[in-house]
């Protein structure tokens, strides 16, 4: 290779990493737009406790027409901020993915990132638990997080422990499934009324299905509350130490 080949080559490759830069902004900056849109934002944030729901009822919740909802849906759809499916002539959309739901979440600290001192003004129930997607939100989430921490469960990386490992699989958690998941396994979620983590991933999907099928915690029909039963603070406290 003669020395005048290398500049050339050089060139080529810094060309190439910009493009790709410029392509990941351009893609950033039309998510945004997506988002940022007020009827569209509120879809999005009413699809956060991880169910589907048709047009029409999102129109309901976006205080537009069906019309322009299905023009608000389709433009997340070109996004992939949301999916489809067809169930008997209806079309019932749910959040695109946990990711997405990470994103939502975080944008909502950023929306009420106090001025001064932080006092929350969050509804007592909806702070005191929720769901996020799929994942337990809200004081009950933090608390869990810092419990299966401070148990050893959980290392500083986010990796169960082979006690936590243990105790959990007699729990009824299947480790296995959730480490094959195409997902990300467990990581933390910046919570935007307690400004600080809960979990996240595969791992904390695994937990709100439990917690649910145990009746730990029976989910609210219209909200994404979740209260915590009389049986599950019993279960919470035995088994994690964790008095609500």
């Amino acid at each position: 290779m003669t020395p005048t080949v290398l500049p050339t080559i050089a060139e080529r490759l810094i060309s190439d990493r910009l493009t790709t830069v410029a392509d990941a902004d351009a893609e950033a900056s039309s998510i945004a737009a997506a988002i940022g849109e007020p009827a569209r934002a509120r879809i999005l944030y009413c699809l956060m406790d991880g169910r589907a729901r048709t047009s029409t009822e999102l129109a309901v919740v976006a205080e537009v027409s069906p019309s322009t909802a299905s023009t608000h849906l389709q433009r997340l759809r070109s996004q992939d901020l949301v999916r489809v499916f067809a169930q008997g002539k209806h079309r019932h959309y749910s959040l695109a993915s946990a990711e997405v739901a990470a994103t939502l979440e975080a944008l909502s600290v950023l929306a009420l990132r106090p001025r001064t001192a932080f006092i929350p003004t969050t509804p007592p129930q909806l702070r005191a638990a929720r769901t996020c997607y799929d994942h337990i939100a809200g004081r009950l989430g933090v608390s869990l997080h810092e419990r299966l921490t401070a148990m050893r469960w959980l290392t500083s990386s986010y990796e169960i422990t082979p006690e936590g490992d243990a105790v959990l699989r007699a729990m009824g958690i299947d480790l296995d499934a959730a480490r094959a998941s195409r997902r990300r396994f467990t990581f933390p979620c910046l919570d935007w009324s307690e400004r600080r983590p809960h979990l996240a991933g595969a791992f904390a999907a695994a937990l709100l299905a439990l917690a649910l099928k145990r009746k730990w915690v029976v989910p609210d029909l219209d909200s994404r509350i979740l209260r915590v039963t009389h049986f599950g603070q019993r279960e919470l406290w035995e088994r994690f130490g964790l008095k609500l």
